[in-house]
């Protein structure tokens, strides 16, 4: 069996599941999960598959130790690496070889509503930026076009672009 990588994405693999999901599309329907244990303070960790744990934690001033990425911080970088996922996927499939891709992004909090001082608030972001940089030899239309089909495939993009129901139950 031969294996084609171009931008190291294995593309047979990704063909595959193309195929599996046209034939069967009840396999497109899947569940993704995470266990966070708190660890004291404002610490703590996520458990994802098999991975070691993914920390957490405040830098100094809001109360924490600094010895991780926080939630929102986390947040910004889950969309990043989707956005991420999406330009190697997209590029592979129309031939384009990603010579160099960075994502920047940065988001606008307002903290009263988390610090209680404004309890009919919005504690979530306001917005968010991204720019992408990216580095090909693709065409200028090409590139377009990739961005516009990245833009309107991310799962955590579309997950944050529009509201979705969320059950927090204390058990």
């Amino acid at each position: 069996m031969t294996t084609t990588l171009i931008n190291d994405v294995n593309a047979g693999a990704v063909g595959d599941l193309i195929a599996a999901v046209q034939a069967q599309p009840d396999k497109a329907d899947t569940v993704w999960s995470a266990t966070v244990n708190w660890n004291g303070g404002f610490r703590s960790s996520a458990q994802i598959r098999d991975f070691d744990p993914v920390p957490s934690d405040e830098p100094p001033g809001l109360g924490g130790t600094d010895t991780a990425p926080n939630p929102v911080e986390q947040l910004l970088g889950a969309l990043g690496n989707c956005l991420a996922v999406g330009y190697a996927a997209g590029a592979t499939a129309g031939g384009i070889e990603i010579k160099d891709l960075r994502i920047e992004l940065e988001g606008d909090l307002d903290l009263r509503t988390f610090l209680g001082l404004a309890p009919d608030g919005h504690a979530g972001y306001e917005g968010i930026r991204v720019n992408v940089h990216l580095e090909t030899d693709a065409t200028d239309d090409q590139v377009a076009a990739l961005h516009d089909a990245v833009i309107g495939t991310s799962p955590v993009g579309h997950t944050l672009a529009r509201p979705i129901p969320v059950e927090i139950a204390l058990v």
